[in-house]
């Protein structure tokens, strides 16, 4: 019979795929001596067969169950659901990757009328066993038969106000009875029937609902969010129960080795006494400071800071750790690698390499690419600081700058498409919300709450625990030191120093220098595939430089005529019916191209420049409105029936088929020599001010060798011209985007006139599939949420189909011209798995928006290391 149950002491962190993350490390923990409370883990192939039986736990599981629960009982001492020392587990789930929150606890099972006596003589507390049934109730309650948990906090909330009290540790063993009796009287009328009181059909119940949580709302929202595919479900972790709540020599908290914000080498983490782990994480109660752990029991403090040094080294990584210190005997509940800011990631591996615990290599590997935009974000500037007006203060949970208008529900966020999300507290059902959010507020809960971990893991400014706000929900508007602001109204948060302020602050950009700097540099070292940018300004070019672009891969000229300088003579020339009138359009645009030319080759200063000719849609550029219309007949000295004309008999039905690009220059090859000679005249005065420029003039949407090399001809002849002109000469390269499938299959015979190929790939993309980029955001989440695609093929390249059309493009082409410059200029240039292709792929580089320049250059160095593994 197949194995679905292992004890801790049969796996090891090597099984995260079978065990889940929590299990293997549980395990794993288990094995090299640490003071984990025994369990077993029922795998994530359980998960899959849960599913594959029609979501049901079949009886074979359950007997393996059942077995397992006898060898706790050995290993323990105690006996589950009844006899004088109750056997009480909590049941967790545990997926391969981290997915904090998303998935549900159940804590203190085996409880019931009988072993809750039990408990309370043991123990000699009966507070504590009463408050952990109540708790178990609820729990069980919430997590196995969907009561709703507002309706339990309601009936707490009315015992504190009926006793005067406020916090729930104020509540006596007679209050504690009398809430559990409340809670079980809900139960019974939301659910129909009374609460379970055999706690083997407790135990099955809540495996089915941890295995059921694999495929709630907020668990598909995180793995859509975090590119999570592939897994086969969760794990589920049955551990026996050590009890935090039992008085102030016992507690429970939640830390990091390292502080998952900035990075800095010091344990950062919060503890509650007399508390239990949900307490923390759920931000049900502000807790203190870990480091005032080792004030209050040194001892604890002690142990706990050893343990983490063990971990670490162990693991190489920082970690994320629960805990549990029951009467002054230290537990540990889990560690992972936790989560953090791309700041404290960067920060954490430089450090990690200059400790010797890790290599350039895996420092590199431990950055997700994507995160880098996170370092992107703008902060206040000093003089907004000074100007703001202060309105309360929190904990810095998440770093960064956020302003927008106030919300205090998910529902709002979405409508509105994004504001400040301000909550008491946040739930696992708020994932979507916070991930459209801008920033997160909440009123209570600490920095290792839902909201900071999960705001930290998507890179969003969070302010948490701010107590000296007051959310009035019915009037939808928040108080804070006398100021009142309404739904709607701006705000902003400053998540490094955790300050909230009214209104809008302005922001600057921020600086990157630091660890971040010599993490870049190791980056550069170690990757072969360049990393150019697509940029149409100088504005673009200053940005991209800042960032370390090695040259423009893709400078799109049909972006420089839309000013309104520029347009109408656009517009007449494309609506021209001879030579003589499109020549004197032209030589209106001359001195525009020639001065954005002139200006992109002085500041990119002696990096390569990809100019692509002109490639409009020509509708783009047709004036839509009547107005427009009559005002370009004006400027022409046309009748407007004529220019009415003309647009009619321009029109087409697929412009993006249709006649753009080189088909343009067939047709009309004074346009594309006009911008030879602005590119090449440009590019000399540049080189008389002692600027070393190199341009490539590249033809768009070729499908023929003969096409090219006829376009390829007239440009330069025109070039000639210029050279002839102004009497000196400069080398220049002359190639092709490659963007439809003709052209891949036909690469060899094209190479004998190209001297590069850029790769289009998001026009490739659209023509091999036959879905219009325009319009396929309607229908293409659909292919990728019923699994027809892995990803969609206009964010990361498609590798069986357009992949393999490069592939084949790029043996041809190297067939002919073994010297042949290669590169990729569509927008799958900055996403990590497309670069890792193309450096798969062998290409010289890869061209991207400036603002995913970094992102590009982690992304070809981590597929350098992969590649040589």
């Amino acid at each position: 019979m197949k194995k679905f149950i292992y004890l801790f002491d049969e796996g090891n962190k090597d099984m995260k795929d079978l065990l889940g993350g929590k299990g293997a490390n549980l395990a794993e923990m288990t094995h090299i001596g640490l003071p984990v409370p025994t369990g077993f883990t029922i795998t994530t192939e359980a998960c899959s067969e849960f599913y594959n039986q029609d979501k049901k736990i079949w009886d074979e599981l359950k007997e393996e169950i059942c077995e397992n629960i006898k060898k706790l009982e050995e290993k323990t001492g105690k006996t589950f659901g009844y006899g004088e020392n109750p056997l009480l587990v909590s049941v967790r789930s545990g997926a391969a990757v981290s997915m904090p929150g998303m998935m549900d606890t159940i804590l203190n099972l085996g409880l019931n009328d009988i072993t809750v006596e039990s408990l309370a003589k043991i123990t000699n507390n009966e507070r504590l066993a009463w408050d952990s049934y109540r708790r178990f109730i609820q729990m069980f309650g919430d997590v196995v038969k969907e009561v709703p948990k507002y309706k339990f906090d309601i009936i707490m909330d009315k015992v504190k106000e009926s006793k005067g009290i406020t916090s729930d540790l104020d509540l006596d063993v007679d209050d504690l009875k009398l809430i559990t009796r409340k809670f079980k009287d809900l139960y019974a009328e939301e659910t129909g029937e009374d609460f379970y009181s055999d706690p083997m059909e407790q135990l099955v119940s809540a495996v089915k609902a941890v295995f059921n949580s694999w495929n709630n709302p907020r668990a598909i929202i995180y793995r859509e969010l975090n590119e999570i595919t592939g897994l086969p479900g969760t794990a589920v972790n049955v551990q026996s129960m050590v009890f935090g709540n039992m008085g102030t020599n016992s507690g429970t908290g939640v830390a990091f080795t390292r502080n998952p914000s900035t990075g800095e080498n010091k344990i950062f983490g919060e503890y509650l006494m007399n508390a239990q782990g949900e307490d923390v994480v759920a931000g049900i109660r502000t807790p203190e400071s870990i480091d005032k752990l080792a004030e209050e029991m040194p001892d604890m403090f002690n142990e706990f800071m050893n343990i983490c040094h063990i971990l670490e080294k162990h693991y190489k990584d920082m970690q994320d750790m629960e805990f549990t210190i029951e009467r002054g005997k230290f537990y540990m509940l889990q560690t992972r690698n936790g989560k953090r800011t791309s700041k404290a990631a960067i920060n954490i591996a430089v450090d990690m390499v200059e400790e010797g615990l890790i290599t350039k290599e895996e420092a590199i590997l431990r950055i997700d690419p994507k995160s880098i935009d996170q370092l992107l974000h703008k902060t206040f500037s000093k003089e907004g600081l000074k100007e703001a007006k202060e309105m309360g203060e929190g904990l810095a949970a998440s770093p960064g700058a956020a302003s927008g208008k106030v919300y205090f529900d998910c529902k709002a966020i979405k409508e509105n498409g994004g504001g400040i999300l301000v909550r008491v507290e946040t739930s696992p059902e708020d994932i979507e919300g916070m991930n459209i959010a801008d920033g997160i507020l909440t009123v209570r809960g600490g920095m290792t709450s839902h909201a900071a971990v999960v705001a930290r893991g998507m890179g969003k400014c969070c302010v948490c625990g701010c107590s000296e706000l007051t959310i009035n929900e019915e009037k939808r508007e928040l108080e804070s030191r006398g100021i009142i602001i309404k739904e709607g109204e701006y705000i902003s948060l400053d998540g490094s120093s955790g300050k909230v302020y009214m209104g809008e602050v302005p922001k600057t950009e921020i600086e990157l220098s630091g660890a971040f700097e010599k993490f870049i540099n190791w980056v550069d070292e170690v990757r072969d595939l360049g990393v150019r940018m697509n940029a149409d300004t100088p504005r673009d070019c200053a940005t991209g430089l800042k960032f370390g672009a090695e040259g423009i891969g893709l400078c799109r000229t049909e972006h420089m005529f839309f000013g309104e300088e520029r347009i109408w003579a656009v517009r007449e020339m494309i609506v021209s019916n001879s030579r003589l009138e499109r020549d004197r359009a032209l030589a209106k645009i001359y001195p525009f191209q020639k001065k954005d030319f002139h200006d992109i080759f002085e500041l990119m200063n002696g990096k390569p420049v990809t100019v692509r000719l002109l490639d409009p849609p020509l509708h783009e550029f047709l004036p839509k409105g009547e107005a427009d219309q009559k005002k370009l007949a004006e400027l022409m000295g046309k009748p407007f029936s004529s220019i009415q004309e003309r647009i009619s008999y321009l029109h087409e039905v697929n412009p993006m088929l249709g006649h753009r690009g080189c088909r343009l220059a067939i047709t009309y090859p004074e346009i594309y020599e006009m911008q030879a000679k602005a590119i090449i005249d440009a590019a000399l005065e540049v080189k008389e001010q002692g600027i070393d420029v190199k341009p490539e003039i590249m033809i768009p949407l070729v499908v023929e060798k003969n096409e090219l090399k006829y376009v390829k001809e007239r440009i330069k002849e025109a070039i000639e011209e210029v050279f002839a002109k102004k009497k000196t000469r400069i080398d220049y390269k002359i190639g092709t985007m490659v963007e439809v499938p003709r052209a891949c299959l036909t690469a060899d015979e094209i190479a004998e006139e190209a001297e590069f190929f850029s790769f289009g790939t998001n026009d490739l993309t659209q023509i091999t599939f036959g879905f219009s980029r325009d319009d396929a955001g309607k229908f293409i989440k659909e292919y990728v949420d019923k699994n027809i695609f892995e990803k969609d093929p206009f964010i990361s390249i498609d590798r069986n189909g357009v992949g393999q059309l490069m592939r084949m493009a790029i043996e041809k082409g190297r067939k002919t011209r073994p010297e042949i410059k290669l590169g990729i200029c569509g927008e799958h240039g900055g996403e990590p798995r497309s670069v890792e292709f193309c450096n798969e792929l062998g290409l010289n580089y890869v061209s991207c928006s400036p603002y995913r320049i970094l992102i590009a250059k982690i992304a070809a160095a981590q597929g350098k290391i992969k590649q040589s593994k």
